[in-house]
């Protein structure tokens, strides 16, 4: 771009918000202070407390899916991350951002803004240095990255860890030192994913103050493995011990005094008796589960601080969202069931030889500790350090879903119900609102081109792309409404519609080849704890909707539904060389 062009585009964005989207990872909808929970969130709260927060909004169910979902303003389907990452042969499961989709980054970055990311990606199969990085961040937008590539791993030994388009361990990196970060050695991923957002912020601002910035945020807290500071558990320990129902029905009477349900709202039933569970340790799995949902709030609180103290903070909008809602996966829960976690307790020394600090671990359960000590699962592993690596199970995720049912995975209320906070202090007003207007992720696309009075690009290298979908949610910021719309939902053969007050509902069916189960119909607005199902009553409702989901299936590469389930298709060798040429 010319030199003169260049400068007119600066001129013109200088009047545009800074923009910071903060995404967790495995939390439910009741997880934050101030959307009813016991853990401290201090900062979020704070965020909500001057901005808005959305009571009916949405993500996909899955990790993923969400990623490209959010980045792209598409359904995950569209955008070509319809299940996970493995390419199933049809454009709707390729496991890789479409060429067609165009990210946040991308688009905003056309428009004269600088982009830069800091944590999990997640949008590509490929995640190893010597394979294609036509998905990696760099590639798609964004002009610097910290973070992992792939879905999960060791908070303590992060097993992609790249900056930009190299691979980097966290035990020999020239660029970073965790012992001079405000949250100090050891390594923790959390706090090396704040520290770079600060560093990008900084530096940004430092070298083009006049130049709006796009921040992707995007934590792996609360993922398994419940990995935390020991600092931070100590706050939590003993919080847990009377288990699952005094902390779910605690958090259901306070959504309901802040406002966040109805006062007539009901709870879905308990999914786990306390008395089936191993108590010691599922109470201590809690307890490093809040400290990890409160490390990442005290991460938000340097951001905010960040921001203050460039000057940024007023004209920057904020989101804050959860990439599905609470996870019942048993992970190393059961150790027999992954030969690389083993049961046990911790061993009086290492059994293993160490590793060197610049070897790279090989895979998402590290195969050992650097110091030789065995990754260990099952009630013994439950201590928060690097040789553990275990979830916290389906009774705390029925607690973080609180009012909902089931889990991350389903469509259900539970899988795809997240915390959306909106804060922008020189663009919202109103502070502390609830809006109850059901939207969805893919309108955060749509917000961002907005409020930066970006161009959405109609070609990316050559090729057609795909327009968003989603609605701006900014009418909102002003207390006023969006035009009414539907939303759809599919993963793993779940699927959902939603229309209003009413939500159309199934789960997928238990084995390949089945008959998926009946839909379900709830009413939202009497029922958002999908306890009371009415298809049988209104059949004709149910077909209508039935028929907008089938063709919103058809419409966005939803077809074959199941195809996740089809086999791995390999990489051509040519189109393996393509890729890796971009």
């Amino acid at each position: 771009m010319p030199v003169a062009l260049l400068a007119l585009v600066a001129v013109a964005a200088a009047d545009r918000p800074n923009i910071v989207l903060i995404l967790s990872d495995d939390m439910g909808f009741s997880d934050l202070g101030c959307y009813g929970s016991e853990i401290e969130t201090p900062h979020l709260d704070s965020l909500a407390a001057g901005g808005l927060r959305l009571t009916q909004f949405y993500n996909t169910g899955r990790c993923c899916p969400t990623r490209a979902s959010l980045l792209t303003g598409l359904y995950p389907h569209a955008a070509g991350v319809g299940h996970m990452m493995e390419n199933r042969g049809h454009d709707g499961y390729r496991g890789n951002l479409s060429p067609q989709s165009v990210t946040i980054a991308e688009a905003l970055r056309g428009s004269g803004y600088a982009t830069a990311m800091a944590g999990k990606w997640h949008v590509t199969r490929h995640v190893l240095p010597d394979e294609p990085k036509f998905n990696w961040p760099v590639q798609r937008g964004f002009d610097r990255f910290y973070g992992m590539v792939s879905g999960a791993g060791s908070f303590w030994d992060p097993w992609t860890l790249t900056r930009d388009n190299t691979r980097i361990s966290a035990f020999a990196d020239p660029d970073y030192d965790p012992a001079k970060s405000p949250a100090g050695a050891p390594y923790y991923f959390t706090d090396a994913v704040t520290d770079h957002a600060v560093r990008f912020i900084t530096e940004h601002h430092e070298a083009a103050p006049q130049q709006p910035q796009f921040l992707y945020v995007a934590y792996t807290a609360a993922h398994w493995p419940m990995h935390a500071r020991e600092r931070d558990i100590a706050k939590y320990r003993g919080r847990y011990d009377g288990g699952f129902e005094p902390i779910r029905q605690a958090r259901f009477a306070k959504m309901k005094r802040l406002g966040l349900i109805a006062a007539d709202a009901e709870l879905s039933p308990q999914a786990v008796d306390w008395a089936d569970a191993d108590q010691e340790s599922d109470a201590e799995l809690m307890a490093i589960y809040a400290a990890m949902v409160d490390s990442m709030d005290q991460g938000i609180g340097r951001i905010l601080a960040t921001l203050d103290e460039t000057g940024r903070r007023d004209d920057t909008l904020i989101f804050f969202c959860q990439d599905n809602g609470g996870c019942a996966e048993g992970f190393g829960r059961d150790p027999g069931r992954r030969s690389s976690i083993v049961a046990g307790p911790r061993p009086s020394q290492p059994t293993l030889s160490p590793l060197p600090d610049d070897a790279f671990i090989g895979a998402m359960v590290p195969p050992q500790t650097r110091d030789g000590y065995p990754i260990r699962g099952g009630v013994h592993a439950t201590s928060g350090g690097p040789d553990t690596y275990i979830a916290y199970g389906e009774g705390w995720a029925n607690v973080s879903n609180t009012p909902f049912r089931l889990y991350k995975h389903y469509v259900h209320e539970g899988g795809i119900a997240t915390p959306l906070i909106a804060n922008w202090p020189a663009g919202l007003t109103g502070g502390g609102r609830l809006d109850a207007t059901p939207s969805h992720l893919v309108d955060i696309m749509a917000t961002c081109l907005d409020v930066a009075g970006a161009e959405f690009p109609t070609q990316r290298d050559g090729v057609a792309t795909r327009r968003p979908v989603g609605v701006s949610l900014r009418p909102l910021f002003g207390g006023g409404e969006l035009e009414p719309r539907s939303l759809y939902w599919e993963h793993e053969e779940n699927r959902a519609i939603r229309q209003g007050r009413w939500k159309l509902v199934s789960k997928g069916p238990k084995r390949r080849g089945d008959d998926p189960p009946p839909w379900e119909l709830y009413d939202m607005q009497t029922d958002r704890s999908e306890l009371h199902d009415l298809a049988g009553e209104q059949p004709d409702r149910v077909a209508a909707m039935a028929a907008d989901w089938d063709a919103w299936a058809n419409r966005d590469q939803v077809r074959p539904v199941g195809g996740w389930r089809l086999p791995k298709q390999a990489d051509a060798p040519q189109n393996k060389a393509a890729a890796a040429s971009r």
